[in-house]
């Protein structure tokens, strides 16, 4: 991994020119002990994860992003979280207009994309870390699952992620770094990345999240936040009294257990991203109709019945109808 080296001792001499605001006050993003601060004032994350690919298609696409808003801003969400950075300036003007705030997200090798292996995505930092609509910056999704993209070490990729965080506080001091890993970080990874601000753990623990929230005050003293959280609305099996097949009352009532759970425990976790606002059609097989399958990591506590039914998970569907849970967010997120 030699060449993470010298592309960030690289990038590190590379002055760019960030996107100029006339007349604009920039947000001061900050953490605090266990709390995230947005101005000096305690935030907490109502969230849902959105990668919005339409039906039929693979990619990503931002042609329903005022309908997408304004529906998040009647769930009550007040954060949304991206896998891929926005490159549109006109997307995040108006996720800005709408009081939102937006996690961007960079992976490690996508292909020369604002990537952390290019050294690129530095240049997106520099960009856009005067926009207020950046809540924070975050580094790779659930990594610690994928050591085989990291030449069968894992240490490779902590590494380029405390290097790549080092950047970035070098780069941008208003924002903090994260990264959103799966479950809960042994003393390893804690140890390795001393430049992560605040860290995103994907977690399904059935309906009930408490416990990773207890094992985190035990382990760091760092605010956290799910960065996943949630369940589909497909039962593969009949359990729990859930019947098999699509059923939107199984994911409402889990998605309220989890809710409730992280509000509860507030003087741990700094908020949560429910998974997902829309359905996925693109990921387990003809991206033209809506299939039952697909895979995902650490799945066997998905609620309730431990299979990722992955094109099942948004609070919409693909046509934006409202499913149960999002009367779920609704209630919960606008209290």
């Amino acid at each position: 991994m030699k060449i993470i080296n010298i592309i960030i001792a690289f990038v590190s001499f590379i002055s760019v020119e960030p996107t100029s605001y006339n007349n604009y006050e920039i947000d001061v993003v900050t953490t605090s002990k266990r709390q995230l601060l947005l101005n000096n004032i305690p935030y907490f994350i109502k969230g849902v994860c959105y990668h919005p690919v339409p039906k039929g298609s693979t990619k990503r696409s931002f042609s329903s992003i005022d309908q997408d808003l304004s529906l998040m801003k009647e769930a009550g969400v007040n954060t949304i979280r991206v896998y891929e950075p926005i490159d549109q300036i006109e997307v995040l003007n108006k996720i800005e207009q709408a009081g939102i705030k937006v996690i961007i997200s960079f992976g490690f090798n996508q292909n020369g994309y604002y990537d952390i292996l290019s050294g690129t995505f530095i240049d997106y930092i520099n960009k856009f870390k005067n926009h207020n609509a950046i809540l924070f910056w975050e580094l790779g999704n659930e990594y610690n699952y994928h050591p085989e993209w990291f030449d069968g070490d894992v240490n490779n990729w902590y590494d380029a992620l405390n290097k790549s965080a080092l950047l970035i506080k070098d780069n941008d001091k208003n924002h903090p770094v994260a990264t959103a890993h799966g479950e809960l970080p042994d003393s390893e990874a804690l140890s390795s990345n001393t430049n992560i601000d605040i860290w995103g753990l994907n977690v399904y623990r059935w309906d009930d999240p408490s416990s990773i929230f207890k094992q985190w005050e035990l382990v760091s003293d760092k605010p956290v936040y799910l960065s996943e959280a949630g369940s589909d609305s497909y039962m593969t099996i009949e359990k729990n009294g859930y019947l098999k097949g699509e059923n939107q009352k199984a994911q409402a009532d889990a998605n309220s257990k989890i809710i409730d759970a992280v509000f509860q425990n507030s003087e741990i976790v700094s908020g949560l991203f429910v998974f997902s606002f829309l359905d996925g059609l693109w990921k387990a097989g003809n991206p033209e109709k809506q299939d039952i399958g697909g895979w995902a990591p650490n799945s066997m506590g998905v609620p309730y019945d431990g299979a990722p039914n992955e094109e099942f998970w948004g609070i919409i569907d693909i046509d934006r109808n409202k499913k149960e849970t999002f009367n779920v967010l609704k209630d919960k997120f606008n209290r």
